[in-house]
């Protein structure tokens, strides 16, 4: 294989690069050993500066992984890739971010990018590589921690193609995927998944539900060449489909033949009388009920008085009800009938249905009532198990995580508990200040009144006249 450029050989991490140009880096690896694009980027930082490095191995025993965008995060410096939007900002409604790993995190290096300030709408996009996923499966992956109680807010992110003004990058901006979480209220826990196909946009027919809880939880969205999809959650796959069946993009291959009649012949019966079968002679003769032959007349019956003595009916044992032949299968049965599919005349295939154009961008846009959600471990590439092997290796610390929410958990609610002690105080020290306040007024108020009917000024006036 013909190489150009410039090699670098990493034993560390026993990984080879190829310098080959700023469009994508390719890792080539062996198959046992696959490690965060993180690692990459700390060990050469400079490397942020470019788009990307292309690497391409020497061992056919290797094997190949396309990253069109890396985790660019982490590393110092991170602004000079992310170019923060001025929408909204004239109006005061534009949100910022700030980088952090959080209130609680596993790994208090492992930084993101927070939102911040509430009732704002935020965006900030990344120029990456141009793309295109012809032939190749996509996998867009990124992790999202919402600390606070958003309320109502969107946690999705979004892949671009043509030319975007980054400053002016806002909601109205075309795109060609946007997934992740929205969430609003108890009732709305969505999970997006939304294409774009000859300019318009389709959403998944599927209604998606996202995580909720205040942990960091990785979205993983994967698009194959045979238009399937997989859509993973922490690394778990939540769903998977079709774009042909799970979008409204195209006319259903097949559809229902509304001209289509049942057949006259048809048999839904699945069984039948038994035509060999022949009703017993005198069967419908025989009494439901009989004289109960073990009945006596009683001793004090007087028949000038009490009538003729009949003993009382009980069932008959020999009564089978109302006759009815005995079922067989019927050899005729063909099941329940119905309609029938046809091919649709209005469905015209489309082998690149799956295809997006192609992705130059990636971006944050996004409304939140309350802010405070990380977004972090952004990755493009093209080879599912690189993606979850990066899960694995940023959940390491999952537990951590959970301790450190469960101690932020315990000290937010004992600042509650001491603020709401406070107020407690508070209210009673300005109700007790306002009761003696109203007493005070009211004894200056009155106290001519008192004064003038006091008894015994009424009765030294009563003297005096006398």
């Amino acid at each position: 294989m013909e190489l150009e450029g410039l090699g670098l050989y990493l034993s560390s991490v026993d990984y080879f690069y190829w310098f080959h140009s700023p469009s994508v880096i390719v890792l080539t690896q062996r198959s046992s050993l696959k490690s965060d694009l993180k690692k990459i980027l700390c060990t050469f930082p400079w490397l942020v500066k470019y788009d990307g490095v292309l690497a391409r191995s020497f061992e056919p025993a290797y094997s190949t992984i396309i990253v069109y965008f890396g985790n660019l995060l982490q590393v110092d410096g991170w602004q000079s890739r992310w170019v923060k939007s001025d929408w909204k900002r004239s109006e005061g409604k534009a949100g910022s971010f700030k980088h952090t790993a959080g209130s609680w995190s596993g790994d208090p290096d492992d930084k993101g990018i927070q939102t911040t300030t509430d009732a704002r709408h935020f965006a900030i996009s990344a120029k990456i590589p141009e793309f295109n996923n012809k032939n190749r499966t996509l996998v867009l992956q990124y992790s999202i921690k919402i600390e606070q109680d958003i309320e109502c807010g969107g946690g999705y992110i979004k892949l671009m193609s043509g030319y975007v003004n980054q400053k002016k990058f806002g909601g109205d901006t075309p795109y060609s995927v946007m997934f992740g979480p929205d969430l609003c209220g108890t009732q709305t826990k969505k999970l997006h998944v939304i294409l774009s196909y000859q300019g318009q946009n389709y959403p998944i027919k599927k209604d998606l539900q996202c995580e909720t809880d205040k942990l960091t939880h990785f979205y993983t969205f994967i698009l194959r060449p045979d238009a399937s999809y997989s859509i993973l959650i922490d690394g778990r796959e939540r769903d998977s489909g079709s774009m042909y069946t799970d979008w409204d993009i195209l006319p259903p291959r097949k559809i229902k033949d509304v001209k289509a009649k049942k057949p006259a012949d048809w048999e839904e019966r699945e069984y039948i009388e038994d035509p060999d079968q022949v009703k017993p002679e005198g069967y419908d003769s025989i009494p439901r009920e009989i004289p109960d032959p073990k009945a006596k007349q009683p001793d004090t019956w007087d028949e000038d008085e009490d009538g003729i003595w009949r003993p009382p009916k009980i069932p008959n044992p020999a009564y089978k009800g109302p006759w009815k032949p005995k079922k067989i299968k019927n050899p005729n049965y063909k099941g329940k009938w119905k309609i029938p599919w046809i091919d649709n005349p209005e469905f015209e295939d489309d082998p690149d249905l799956y295809v997006l154009k192609p992705i130059k961008y990636v971006g944050i846009e996004v409304w939140q009532v309350k802010a405070g959600s990380v977004y972090d471990n952004i990755l493009i590439c093209d080879d599912p198990e690189y993606a979850k092997d990066v899960i694995q290796e940023v959940f390491t610390n999952r537990e951590i995580e959970k301790e450190a929410l469960e101690e932020a958990e315990k000290e937010k609610k004992a600042r509650e508990e001491e603020e709401a002690q406070r107020a407690r105080e508070e209210g009673e020290r300005r109700k007790r200040e306002r009761g003696y306040d109203r007493r005070h007024r009211d004894k200056e108020r009155y106290k001519d009144r008192y004064k003038k009917y006091n008894r015994r000024d009424y009765l030294d006036d009563y003297h005096d006249e006398l």
